[in-house]
C-alpha cells in the first residue's frame, strides 16, 4: 500500500448580501464568499490537497474559474468529480484534518453538520473528516472580516 499526503488552502473575500457557503452548507450570516463557483473555501481547500496528494495539480486547473459551466456551481460536485479522479486512479481517502479561519460567524454548532455533509459526499465515515474553526484574534483580512481562509491536510492510499 503507498501513503501520500496532501495539503490544500484556500481564501474568499466576503460580501455583503452574498451567500455564505462553508463545508457543504449555507450559514446564515449577512455576509458570503465572493466566487465563481458558490465559493465553499473549506471544499476548495479539500480538493487541493486530494489533488495534490495524488499529484493531480489543483483545483483550477481541473475547474477552471474561466469556465461559464461552473459559475455559481455547487462545490459539492467538484468534490465528488474529484474524489472520482482519485478513485479512478486507484486512491482511497484515509482521512482529512481541516481548519476554517473566519471572525464571524461562529461555526461550533455547525461542524457536526458539516462533517456529515462531507462524508457523504466522499463516501468515507464521519469520524474521517476533522473539521477545526478558528478567529485569526482580529488579525489580517480574516481578522478584518475581509476574507474567509481555509486550509486541509488528506491521507490517501493507493490500493495495489
Amino acid at each position: 500500500m503507498k501513503i501520500r499526503v496532501g495539503f490544500g488552502y484556500d481564501v474568499h473575500k466576503l460580501g455583503e448580501g452574498e451567500e455564505l457557503w462553508i463545508g457543504g452548507i449555507k450559514v446564515e450570516h449577512h455576509k458570503g464568499s465572493i466566487g465563481h463557483s458558490d465559493g465553499d473555501v473549506l471544499i476548495h481547500a479539500i480538493c487541493d490537497a486530494l489533488l495534490g496528494a495524488a499529484n493531480r495539480r489543483d483545483i483550477g486547473f481541473h475547474f477552471p474559474d474561466t469556465d461559464p459551466a461552473l459559475k455559481g456551481v455547487d462545490s459539492k460536485i467538484l468534490l465528488d468529480k474529484t474524489m472520482q479522479l482519485l478513485r479512478n486512479e486507484g486512491y482511497e481517502l484515509g482521512n482529512i484534518d481541516s481548519t476554517i479561519a473566519l471572525e464571524q460567524p461562529k461555526l461550533k454548532h455547525l461542524i457536526p453538520q458539516m462533517q456529515q455533509v462531507l462524508a457523504k459526499v466522499l463516501a468515507v465515515e464521519v469520524g474521517d473528516v476533522a473539521i477545526k474553526a478558528t478567529t485569526t484574534e482580529k488579525l489580517g483580512f480574516v481578522g478584518t472580516q475581509e476574507g474567509i481562509a481555509a486550509y486541509a491536510t488528506v491521507l490517501i492510499e493507493k490500493r495495489r
